[in-house]
């Protein structure tokens, strides 16, 4: 049972180990299972050694009951031959094979009732070990989630004061003035530079080409009869060489003043 002993003692001291340098418990819990791993390894060669041990024991025990058998059979041999001084002899050499086979199998079979406890024990630590393993990963992720907490109530403690609050709002107030000075920079620009004259006249075609688009606007609802026809112009009788006037295609209109040609 030493080594099952020495597996624990190794397993507290690597805890130990590990609660002192916390700060990377990965590699510490990684290490531990490794050591754990190893111990275990060399349990397994010193139970396979108790149990072929146990196997010799059984095979010498055995072999005492057969030659206890051998020797048996024998005297029967004597005694049918009439030969039983000869019998005696067999029969004291089988006492003796006896007696040393019973003596071997109490040993035996005190020695496999240990090794069967070495075989639990075995089985025992392998499992914690798996068991250690599974838990690895929890560990690690409470490790991680305690260490993001960690840094949130930094973070949280070093703004308490909203400085880089305040900050951000003063670079935001920066930015939309930077955005009105620029606005108001343009719309002096566009009212106090250039010729007067040609942005006049510019406002006016701007005006004119609205008033078009009235007309156009107008002529499409009397197309798709939303408008009464009766609104349109009456035709007239064109006299020879004149020129009927569309707005809508930008055809002059005709002059009242011009007369008639005489027939």
């Amino acid at each position: 049972m030493g080594i099952f002993e020495s597996i624990a003692r190794l397993f507290r001291a690597n805890v130990n180990a590990a609660i002192s340098a916390v700060e990377q418990p990965d590699k510490m819990l990684t290490q531990i299972i490794a050591d754990m791993r190893t111990q275990l390894v060399r349990a397994k060669q010193q139970v396979a050694a108790a149990i072929a041990d146990e196997k010799r024991l059984e095979d010498q025990t055995m072999g005492e009951l057969r030659e206890a058998e051998e020797w048996e059979r024998r005297a029967m041999l004597a005694v049918k031959e009439g030969r039983d001084e000869l019998a005696k002899q067999a029969l004291m050499r089988r006492n003796e094979h006896v007696s040393r086979g019973q003596q071997m199998q109490m040993t035996w079979e005190a020695h496999k009732q240990e090794t069967d406890r070495l075989k639990n024990s075995l089985r025992d630590l392998n499992d914690n070990i798996e068991e250690a393993n599974r838990k690895k990963t929890l560990l690690l992720a409470r490790q991680r989630r305690a260490e993001a907490q960690k840094r949130i109530s930094e973070t949280m403690s070093s703004m308490s004061d909203k400085s880089a609050f305040d900050a951000f709002a003063r670079m935001e107030e920066k930015i939309e003035q930077n955005e009105r000075q620029i606005r108001a920079s343009v719309e002096i620009d566009q009212e106090f530079s250039g010729d007067a004259l040609s942005n006049q006249f510019k406002q006016l075609e701007s005006s004119a080409g609205d008033a078009t688009a009235d007309l156009q606007l107008s002529q499409l609802k009397q197309k798709m009869g939303l408008v009464g026809s009766g609104q349109a112009p009456q035709s007239r009788q064109l006299a020879p060489g004149e020129v009927a006037s569309d707005p809508a295609r930008g055809l002059p209109a005709p002059d009242a003043s011009e007369k008639k040609p005489e027939t």
